[in-house]
């Protein structure tokens, strides 16, 4: 069934974005046909890497973008040294929002400088790349309905319209200049129909 190396798939996208819906219904769809893989978060992952987390996202804590940075890079140091390495070519690894999140919400919408996050980043990731990445996609008005009934908003689910749709345009920049970059669409597609086009470009890199 498996003829090829276990891949490192991202999936990246602003809030509300369907992004954590996909990612779900395609470790169900491993879990179901037997795929060995494993599922992590950013900020979050290891047992240190989830407090990061807590005081990241908590709103009663106003951090300055530079601390948001190192504590985001403090996280995936942590996940990459104790559970990326260690899975690689072992099991599919699954991450939701890997280093185009730091671009798109540090660089394109917090405005800190691109080539010290990319500096950062390297030093951290290594000779490390992802094999695909699917950037789910969402307008204000569906971002924001789907934002009010949410029960468990966080610290990034409370900016302005105008610093989503930098961040945005951030993700769709760095999807053009990549290679094996898939656009999902939460605004016309149904998750079955995500679903089917995450199948579909898996299997193409795991023939």
């Amino acid at each position: 069934m498996y003829k090829k190396k276990y891949p490192v798939i991202i999936f990246e996208g602003i809030e509300a974005s369907g992004k954590s819906t996909n990612i779900n219904n395609f470790s169900k769809f491993l879990k179901k046909n037997k795929y060995q893989f494993i599922k992590i978060r950013e900020p979050g992952g290891t047992k240190f890497s989830e407090k990061l987390r807590k005081i990241m996202l908590s709103k009663s804590n106003k951090l300055d973008k530079k601390t948001d940075l190192l504590l985001i890079l403090a996280s995936r140091s942590e996940n990459v040294s104790k559970i990326i390495y260690k899975n690689y070519q072992k099991k599919i690894i699954l991450i939701d929002r890997f280093s185009d999140s730091t671009i798109a919400y540090q660089h394109y919408g917090m405005g800190l400088n691109l080539n010290i996050i990319k500096n950062l980043n390297s030093y951290i990731i290594g000779k490390f790349k992802p094999d695909l990445t699917f950037l789910c996609t969402v307008n204000n008005k569906n971002m924001n309905n789907r934002l009010k009934i949410r029960s468990n908003n966080n610290r990034y689910d409370n900016f302005k319209n105008s610093f989503y749709n930098k961040v945005q345009k951030g993700f769709l920049k760095l999807s053009k200049n990549k290679k094996k970059y898939v656009l999902l669409d939460s605004n016309n597609s149904t998750p079955a129909e995500n679903l089917n086009r995450i199948i579909k470009e898996f299997k193409k890199i795991t023939k």
